[in-house]
C-alpha cells in the first residue's frame, strides 16, 4: 500500500496562468492534505514564491495571488535578476 507522502498534491482546478504588463507567472495551488490550500506562484524562469501561511479554500489562495498581482504588480513575483535589461 502506498504511504500518503508518495502521493501527488492534489492541485486545485483554479490554477492558472496570469499575465499582465507582458509578464506571465503560474499561480499553482494545491492541497496540503489537511484540508488546506498551498499557494505558490511560479515565473517564467521557474523560480517559486510559496507563501508562509496555507488557506481554508483554493478560491482565497486565488484572490490573494490576483490582490498580489494588483497591489504589488506582477514583477514582484519575478526574480529580477533573470530579467532582461533593456
Amino acid at each position: 500500500m502506498t504511504s500518503e507522502e508518495e502521493l501527488p498534491p492534489k492541485e486545485s482546478t483554479l490554477s492558472q496562468s496570469i499575465t499582465r504588463d507582458g509578464e506571465t507567472v503560474n499561480v499553482d495551488i494545491y492541497e496540503d492534505g489537511k484540508g488546506k490550500w498551498i499557494l505558490e506562484v511560479v515565473d517564467a524562469f521557474n523560480n517559486s514564491t510559496v507563501w508562509d501561511d496555507a488557506f481554508d479554500s483554493d478560491g482565497l489562495a486565488l484572490e490573494e495571488a490576483l490582490r498580489t498581482v494588483d497591489q504589488q504588480g506582477i514583477s514582484s513575483l519575478i526574480d529580477a535578476s533573470h530579467k532582461k535589461q533593456g
